[in-house]
């Protein structure tokens, strides 16, 4: 596996809405979607990290087992949640997305379990809820670890029995949902500060899927960036500027710690700045990352990889003449003159000085 979209998507549906001639709920804003991933939509990297997280997808997707999936936040936890629900068996159902986070406490069961109308002041109407509309498909819970703690049972019990009753009504119901999980939390750690169900905690971590930041898979970013930077391109009507391996060199030295979300926002500003010329991440990056990717020379291992273009070449070179110049004082000839610095015969390099337009006075 190796190119892909990546958070480049179209608008899922939204919770409420069904595909086909369904009536559209009128539930206003949910935090919760309705999506069926694309089978096209696939992850981007061939790094080692990467690979070992894919063929974990691979050995987990075609069972029912409940995943946690921890990661920092830009990671693309969602994504990969999505690449689970895709090679399983029920790939043709309903992918729900929850955000834990976003659901209040007062509406907690009647989001997740659905409402009959007239169960409370306000229920007007009968209601489904997200277990209700996920049967037979994958249920997404983002964020778990922003649950409340007193809301948490109330969610176990679904997850152990796969049963729940409605808000309003007394009959039990069944249903069949696979529940992948995702957090930026340590969920181990909240368990041990009382801040989350050791049960809750143990019934989702069964299958852990640990997804790495962007700095420890940077081998990643040349395939991410022009991925990337085509389909930003095509998004802005703009004309798609060249990747070149200083790009790359660049990329490489910034420490991401909004991970892939933030290299795609800095790359989308960059886009719209380069009027398809050439890229300006010193205008993209967030105040202070520009130099701190500056002070941070790439390393020799990147160095190797990286094929340079003529003219990186001749801008190295230029580079190069100038610092055997200021480290001579300006000096051409003679011992540890600038000709002898770089191993060139001194009317060599004054030909040299002409042709790449280098002024001796400035480099003193």
């Amino acid at each position: 596996m190796s190119a892909c979209e990546w958070l480049l998507e179209d608008p899922p549906v939204e919770f409420g809405r069904d595909a086909g001639s369904r009536r559209a709920e009128p539930f206003g804003r949910r935090p919760a979607a309705v999506a069926r991933p694309a089978a096209s939509r696939r992850i981007v990297g061939g790094s080692r990290a990467l690979q070992q997280v894919l063929q974990q997808v691979d050995d987990v997707a075609p069972t029912d087992a409940t995943v946690l999936i921890t990661g920092e936040s830009g990671t693309g936890k969602e994504l990969l949640a999505q690449e689970l629900h895709r090679k399983s068996r029920r790939a043709s159902q309903p992918f729900v997305r929850v955000n834990c986070s976003a659901i209040p406490r007062e509406i907690f069961e009647s989001e997740f379990f659905g409402h009959a109308r007239g169960a409370f002041t306000g229920a007007v109407s009968e209601r489904r809820g997200r277990f209700q509309v996920a049967d037979g498909g994958t249920m997404f819970l983002d964020e778990i670890g922003d649950l409340p703690i007193e809301l948490q049972p109330k969610l176990l019990r679904v997850l152990q029995e796969g049963e729940y009753e409605r808000v309003g009504t007394d009959g039990t119901r069944k249903v069949d949902v696979r529940v992948v999980a995702a957090t930026n939390h340590d969920l181990a750690s909240e368990v041990r500060e009382r801040r989350f169900r050791q049960d809750l905690f143990y019934r989702l971590n069964v299958f852990p899927i640990a997804l790495p930041p962007l700095r420890e898979r940077k081998d990643d970013i040349p395939e991410l960036a022009a991925h990337m930077i085509a389909s930003l391109a095509h998004r802005h009507r703009v004309p798609a500027p060249p990747l070149t391996s200083e790009d790359v060199a660049w990329l490489k030295r910034y420490a991401w710690p909004g991970n892939i979300r933030e290299l795609q926002n800095v790359l989308e500003r960059a886009v719209i700045l380069s009027k398809g010329v050439r890229l300006r991440f010193e205008a993209a990056l967030p105040e202070g990352a520009a130099l701190a990717a500056v002070a941070n020379p790439p390393s020799t291992d990147e160095e190797d990889e990286v094929v340079l273009t003529d003219r990186e070449c001749r801008a190295r070179e230029r580079a190069n003449v100038i610092k055997a110049l200021e480290r001579s004082g300006g000096r051409i000839y003679g011992r540890d003159g600038a000709a002898d610095l770089l191993g060139l015969n001194p009317t060599t390099l004054a030909s040299r000085l002409r042709a790449l337009k280098i002024e001796i006075a400035k480099t003193r």
